[in-house]
């Protein structure tokens, strides 16, 4: 396998090498299992040699690969992510395909615990007429509103639905909410990448796993229209307990599963007034 200099390369520093086997080599022996693919970022995103060993330096430490090199690739966008924070899950992009899948083109989006805002962005390809993200980690909210704020999405630092503007109330169509779902007592049992670089509280969901998708459930009917949408991932192992707790909220609710990327996530809806989201559950 050859790789070509990085088109980043500039003629003050030396070239980047051709040849990808040293930097392959050393992701290896730092236990990277897919090596050749980390290799190739980083080949294609430092600018010079010097850049390329620091990169490889940090990866080889144990940073995850998103942080080194500050983006994540999620349903075929460039992602920013800044260390530190959490970085978009290959298995949300289930979450984000089956919400894009029934919001029509003037819907009013709201994505809580936006993240880097991975899934607002997937979602502001159908233009929504409002799109609105919210996040208590304000690292997080720095890389969404880098990251959706020039796709027209606003994006709001606080808890949950407390810095959402009142205007919503009622009027959110759909309904995003990627919350941390790993029960208090198995953060110690995750790898190294999530548990030493990605912050607590964007792992943490108390001592089932649930805390925060009981908070988004009992809040939902509140802000959710007539007919709208709620989209929450959790674990294959917490899908009963959610679908209660969206039901307890006075919603319908389903579990929806995809195998390949080991994804589980709730749908639930509003019960219809007369007039709701152009779509069914």
């Amino acid at each position: 396998m050859s790789l070509s200099p990085s088109p980043r390369s500039t003629g003050s520093s030396a070239p980047l090498p051709v040849d990808p086997e040293p930097v392959v080599a050393a992701l290896r022996a730092a236990g990277c299992v897919f090596a050749e693919d980390e290799a190739r970022v980083l080949l294609t995103t430092a600018r010079d040699t010097a850049e390329l060993a620091a990169l490889v330096e940090r990866r080889a430490a144990g940073q995850p690969l998103e942080h080194v090199v500050g983006w994540a690739e999620f349903c075929g966008l460039r992602i920013t992510v800044d260390p530190g924070v959490f970085v978009p899950r290959r298995r949300t992009e289930f979450l984000a395909r089956q919400a894009l899948a029934v919001t029509p083109p003037d819907a009013v989006v709201v994505d809580l615990c936006c993240g880097t805002g991975a899934v607002a962005a997937v979602l502001a390809a159908r233009r929504p007429a409002q799109l609105h993200a919210a996040d208590l980690d304000p690292a997080a909210v720095a890389c969404a509103r880098r990251t959706i704020g020039p796709l027209g999405g606003q994006v709001h630092e606080g808890d949950l639905y407390a810095p959402l503007p009142a205007h919503l109330k009622g009027h959110v169509d759909i309904l995003i909410a990627n919350g941390p779902y790993v029960p208090s007592g198995d953060v110690a049992l995750l790898p190294s990448e999530a548990r030493d670089h990605e912050r607590l509280m964007a792992l943490d969901g108390g001592a089932d796993g649930l805390d925060v998708l009981r908070r988004v459930a009992a809040g939902a009917p509140e802000w959710l229209a007539p007919g709208g949408l709620l989209f929450v991932e959790t674990g294959e192992h917490q899908a009963a307990d959610a679908v209660a707790a969206v039901r307890a909220a006075g919603l319908d609710g389903r579990v929806v599963e995809d195998d390949e990327l080991y994804a589980t996530i709730v749908v639930a809806r509003r019960p219809r007034a007369e007039r709701g989201l152009r779509t069914g559950l």
